[in-house]
């Protein structure tokens, strides 16, 4: 296992090629604030620039997950935004969460969130940028904004119809109820529910599946395939990037690995590292920049 670097928020750790993020202020219930964001996407920077670690882990110490944005600046806790980065062209702060959100999404690694409790407000919008959602019994959920007087963030209205459809999104961040795993499970929010003594297993069992059998750069290139074909207008765009990722990946070295390996009957070793960079497969897509 590797060491900590000198985080005081969270804890990161890298073992069998799988990064733990732990969310690490268990007496607030790791109630998000601005150490903790930098400290994440310093972590995530951390683990694209690593090639030993091919997926990652997010949960939370002690008996919650994130309790939301910390709340100790009392009524002017939202006054500001949520992060001190204010773009000139636009003049005001921008949401802490959204720019987690963001990072995440850009990340080059599979993201699975091991929910171990209470997940509210950025504690729930955080993790819909990560890939599979895995929740405690104990685990409690709610898009409470609207009880707070402010909206949803985390760029959650882009994430959350897709992941529930609008419905489902709607009534939550109407309502801003908290409610339990059972029905996260049933609104399609988790992919399962777990005995607390059961949950980090179970993930750390599905990070092992995506690490010891799969091309990193080919998990890399299907994550941005999946989240950015959400936004296409048409499957065409799907397949225009299929094709070139087809041709790319086909006549990689990782290929002609995968295919041997499984002739031979062997755990495959694919020689393809993800800092050797990604073959762009979508030529005309541009990150939208904040303005």
């Amino acid at each position: 296992m590797s060491p900590s670097p000198d985080f005081t928020q969270i804890v990161y750790e890298v073992s069998d090629h799988v990064a733990t993020i732990t969310l690490n202020r268990p007496d607030q219930l790791n109630a998000f604030t601005g150490v903790m964001m930098r400290e994440m996407i310093a972590a995530f920077d951390l683990i694209d620039a690593d090639d030993d670690v091919r997926v990652v882990i997010v949960t939370g110490a002690g008996r919650g997950f994130c309790a939301g944005a910390d709340l100790s600046s009392g009524g002017e806790t939202f006054s500001r935004g949520g992060s001190d980065e204010i773009p000139e062209d636009v003049g005001v702060p921008r949401d802490g969460g959204g720019l987690v959100s963001l990072r995440i999404f850009e990340c080059k690694k599979p993201v699975i969130a091991a929910i171990n409790g209470p997940a509210v407000g950025v504690g729930v919008t955080m993790t819909l940028p990560m890939d599979i959602r895995l929740a405690s019994e104990s685990a409690r959920f709610g898009f409470v904004f609207a009880r707070r007087g402010i909206v949803p963030e985390a760029c959650s209205s882009w994430f959350l119809p897709r992941l529930v459809g609008i419905s489902q999104a709607a009534e939550w961040c109407y309502s801003g109820r908290v409610f339990p795993a059972a029905e996260a499970l049933a609104g399609g929010l988790v992919r399962s529910v777990h005995a607390p003594e059961d949950l980090l297993p179970t993930a750390q069992a599905i990070a092992a599946e995506i690490a010891e059998n799969t091309a990193p750069v080919s998990v890399a290139l299907t994550r941005q395939m999946l989240w950015r074909m959400l936004g296409a207008s048409h499957p065409m765009e799907a397949h225009r990037a299929d094709s070139r990722g087809i041709m790319e990946r086909g006549r990689s070295d990782d290929a002609r690995e995968g295919v041997v390996s499984f002739l031979e009957k062997r755990p495959p070793s694919f020689p393809v590292k993800v800092s050797d960079g990604l073959p762009d497969i979508f030529p005309s897509y541009e990150t939208p920049k904040f303005s």
